[in-house]
């Protein structure tokens, strides 16, 4: 006897499941953005403070940590962590054959 699903099996992207145009850039984005927030955070930098480190104005802080991500270009998002004084490493594989597309992962 088949049974029906109350829920819907994710593809690991949310972004991809909500039809965003380029998910893989939104979700790295939202990874890169949630390691600027924790790193604010773990200095316990208030958001006027975490703006003058990362050369931006408060607002743009705020929109940051609630996930606004649309003013944000990943270039951008990297150098706020270098200012914040992580290293960031990019590393670029070729991709697997047998996979359609290529991806971008941030680890």
């Amino acid at each position: 006897m088949a049974t029906k699903r109350d829920y819907v099996v994710g593809s690991g992207n949310v972004f991809a499941d909500l039809g965003y145009a380029r998910p893989e850039e939104a979700a790295a984005k939202a990874e890169l953005a949630h390691k600027i927030a924790k790193i604010i955070e773990r200095r316990k930098l208030t958001q006027a403070e975490a703006a003058r480190v990362l050369e931006v104005d408060q607002p743009k802080v705020s929109a940051l940590k609630r996930g606004k991500l649309s003013g944000f270009s990943l270039d951008r998002l990297v150098r706020f962590l270098v200012l914040l004084g992580s290293d960031v490493e990019i590393v670029v594989k070729d991709q697997p054959r047998g996979r359609r597309r290529a991806k971008l992962l941030v680890a």
